[in-house]
């Protein structure tokens, strides 16, 4: 399907001698060459040069459009924006942040001063562009500013500012693991090309390696199985391995990762049972990128830093690094408590901040309870996780308004929780909205004014 392209920089991408009917892109009906990639490409190049706004932000479920759109905007010297969230009324509450969004048709209407859709965008430009992908200067990659949106402590996205320099040397550092595996094969994923794990592993590793990649993504466990082959590598989330366990069909893929959350050992086995490969597992952040890895032979595992990451515990005993991914002349300070094991070698004992996992999903419980009190119908709340027999949820406890309370009475109570949920799914992913709720006169809290962890759980399980 491919032909064997040597690892290229990022910088050098677009000026590599790869021949034109090579493949770089594909779904399950069609191909897509480098030829034709070049010219859209050109194309969009040409949009965006003579564009005045100079902040772009790309939000795509269509991987092959966002790789047009993402290295257009990076040969054209703009500030490239990639939210983390596909809701609409999300997109809009970032546009302060940003010139031009560029989207696909996935996305619904998003009410932001300059929407473009990038496939209307070379549809409708049939002007031939001047612009011819070798004739570019190099990408200058300490110049492109990229800033991911992730959630934050705060209870607002949080702003991750980046270079490519920095998804450079990350990208050569995977290729330098576990470029081997690459050689020959294609990538599918389960993950978004909107969060760095997704943009470095189904994208941008493989764009760099001339490795084609899928243009969407599985969905669905069977999904995974019927597109598995030796040939084949799959980038997945933990929480699509997980839902392997009532599969019985079994085909062998050149390789797996995971990266996101914690996958529990009796996954990663049952994967390499299904799959023939036991998942390479890959910890880090949007803040971090890559900070470890390791194949989970049994809980005790330990996880491997990347050879080009030195760490240390602080007094709390949590985890900071010198990466070049970061800053390679300064220490980053993470939330994550560890055991170091040896000088390259730690065990993960869990976070210590309000940003929670669920199903590989960065939640803010602050910004949870910031969309709540939001309503007119809440007062105060709290949030919190809660462990159901198969799944991690979320759960509020509430004190109600005066119109809250009156337009409980008024409706029944399910129907006031549908509305609550309606409207907290103009600003959150449905994961990250509350499934269990229960109201309160008050909000637990100790002498101090500290919330009563302990009673407020009590309350939810009540």
């Amino acid at each position: 399907m491919t032909q064997t392209v040597s690892y290229i920089s990022l910088s050098e991408l677009l000026h590599q001698t790869r021949a034109p009917e090579s493949i770089v892109c594909f779904d399950d009906n069609s191909e897509i060459t480098w030829q034709t990639f070049n010219d859209d490409f050109s194309q969009l190049v040409h949009l965006l040069s003579s564009s005045p706004f100079q902040r772009v932000a790309i939000c795509t479920e269509d991987s092959y459009l966002f790789s047009v759109a993402f290295l257009a905007s990076a040969i054209s010297n703009k500030h490239i924006i990639l939210p983390g969230n596909y809701q609409p009324c999300a997109l809009a509450e970032l546009s302060e942040h940003f010139d031009c969004l560029l989207v696909d048709n996935s996305i619904g209407t998003v009410e932001v001063d300059d929407v473009r859709n990038i496939q209307t965008l070379l549809d409708s430009n049939t002007k031939t562009s001047t612009f011819r992908a070798n004739a570019l200067a190099l990408i200058d990659l300490s110049k492109v500013q990229l800033t991911l949106f992730t959630s934050g402590s705060s209870g607002s996205p949080k702003a991750i500012n980046k270079t490519l320099e920095h998804l450079d040397i990350e990208t050569a550092q995977l290729n330098k693991n576990w470029g081997e595996m690459l050689k020959s094969n294609q990538i599918h994923s389960t993950v978004s090309h909107q969060h760095i794990y997704g943009l470095l592993f189904r994208l941008l590793w493989p764009l760099c390696s001339g490795v084609p990649f899928a243009r969407h993504n599985l969905e669905y466990p069977e999904q995974i199985l019927s597109h598995a082959n030796k040939n084949s590598v799959l980038i997945s989330s933990p929480a699509l391995l997980k839902r392997l366990k009532h599969e019985t069909k079994s085909a062998r893929l050149a390789g797996v990762f995971s990266s996101g959350g914690p996958l529990p050992t009796e996954s990663a086995h049952q994967a390499r049972s299904l799959l023939g490969q036991l998942p390479i597992e890959v910890f880090g952040s949007t803040e971090t990128g890559g900070i470890a890895f390791r194949q989970q032979e049994s809980a005790q595992t330990p996880w491997q830093l990347f050879d080009c990451i030195e760490a240390k515990l602080n007094s709390e005993n949590c985890i900071k690094l010198l990466s070049p991914y970061i800053d390679k002349n300064n220490w980053y300070q993470t939330a994550d408590e560890c055991e170091m094991i040896s000088k390259n070698q730690f065990v993960l004992k869990g976070r210590t901040d309000r940003v929670i996992k669920i199903e590989e999903k960065r939640v803010s419980l602050v910004e949870v309870e910031k969309r709540l009190e939001q309503l007119p119908w809440i007062s105060e709340c709290v949030v919190i996780p809660f462990e159901e027999p198969q799944r991690l949820i979320l759960a509020s406890v509430l004190v109600l308004s005066d119109e809250g309370r009156a337009t409980l009475a008024a409706m029944s109570k399910g129907k006031f929780w549908l509305m609550l949920r309606s409207e907290l799914r103009k600003w959150l992913e449905p994961i990250a909205i509350p499934r269990k709720y229960r109201v309160v006169d008050e909000i637990p809290l100790n002498s101090q004014g500290k919330r009563l962890t302990s009673h407020i759980e009590q309350l939810v399980k009540s």
